[in-house]
């Protein structure tokens, strides 16, 4: 690909681990010599200062739903005239707006919500039946507008990258807070029980506590403060077998200590979330459950990882021909998926 200068604006989507899944993307930009900032909802900004190949990182001050016009229109004010191209990430309307009020010459995104004459070059989405990869949606942005092959080719793993003072940090700071043993790194597990889809993603809480309780080293319990509870059902379960092997820290730390904190475990164990995508783009060990997903739409792109998903499992009886549904609740009311996945099930892979 030719070398360019062009300043370039990223709309980023609103996931945490969607967001991880555009590294390939931004790399890819960066490589051909565009300068990247990225328009990012303040939960998920962390997740650019984490990328090497991103120059600046502006939070968008919107919430969840809403056009929230006024507030599109003055951010669109304040970008107009510093940007060549965007590349919009997110399908819906209200993202490629910002873009487009900025009068930005070029903007690329997907086809979607009728989009037509707010994005100069499209590619066309997939159809509903047709789930590929999220890097390789992502990633395809970067051949709109260019001479080259409109094949993707290299290496599509997310990468992500802290400072080891970051890391050291972190750490310190976890050690000061009350019932935390002291920690270094590679010497604990973090467990990322939540997903905020829904609970046809989880991995039932009692697994995890069973799990927990039959490590022979700390248990970190990471997540929002939504997910406050379900780390202490969690830690109430594996505490009364085994006294303080595991620390509830949803909601307690910032979200670049808790990347700081599975950047330095020994293991993740995690559903099919942000997280996960997280350790898996530190290079972290890790175990991904999964249950109404499918790892071929958004698998964990690391070498060290070992993916659960009973869909694929030829000794599983009956076979699980429900799966993927990607519903939040199981439609059926059994959630098999993820109840037939045993702790040692996942105990067993965790120590291969």
């Amino acid at each position: 690909m030719a070398a360019t200068t062009k300043n370039a604006l990223v709309i980023a989507p609103q996931w945490i681990g969607d967001a991880v899944m555009t590294e390939p993307l931004l790399r890819r930009l960066a490589a051909r010599g565009e300068r990247l900032t990225v328009g990012a909802l303040p939960w998920v900004a962390p997740v650019y200062r984490a990328m090497p190949g991103v120059a600046e990182v502006i939070e968008f001050p919107f919430q969840h739903g809403g056009l929230q016009w006024q507030g599109r229109l003055a951010m669109a004010r304040a970008l107009r005239g510093r940007f060549d191209v965007a590349y919009v990430c997110p399908n819906s309307l209200k993202s490629a707006l910002i873009p487009w009020l900025a009068r930005i010459p070029q903007r690329v995104g997907y086809t979607g919500e009728m989009r037509f004459g707010l994005l100069t070059d499209r590619l066309d989405n997939p159809s509903g039946e047709v789930r590929p990869p999220m890097v390789e949606f992502y990633a395809a942005l970067s051949l709109l507008g260019t001479q080259g092959s409109m094949q993707l080719s290299g290496d599509l793993r997310p990468v992500l990258q802290l400072a080891p003072a970051l890391l050291d940090e972190a750490l310190e700071l976890v050690g000061r807070m009350p019932h935390v043993p002291t920690l270094a790194r590679n010497s604990y597990v973090v467990f990322a029980p939540g997903a905020e889809y829904g609970p046809a993603k989880r991995w039932p809480a009692h697994h995890f506590a069973e799990l927990a309780a039959k490590l022979d080293v700390p248990v970190l319990l990471l997540g929002s403060a939504k997910e406050q509870a379900l780390c202490d059902d969690i830690a109430r379960q594996a505490n009364a077998v085994r006294p303080g092997q595991c620390v509830n820290l949803a909601g307690k730390t910032s979200l670049v200590q808790a990347f700081a904190l599975i950047a330095s475990a020994y293991r993740v164990v995690s559903n099919d979330s942000g997280l996960m995508h997280v350790a898996a783009a530190f290079g972290v060990p890790q175990v991904a459950v999964y249950g109404s997903s499918s790892p071929e739409h958004t698998p964990p792109l690391n070498d060290k990882a070992r993916v659960l998903w009973l869909r694929v499992d030829p000794n599983y009886h009956p076979p699980l021909a429900c799966a993927p549904c990607y519903e939040r609740v199981c439609p059926l009311g059994h959630t098999r998926c993820l109840e037939d996945i045993t702790p040692e099930r996942v105990l067993q892979a965790f120590q291969s």
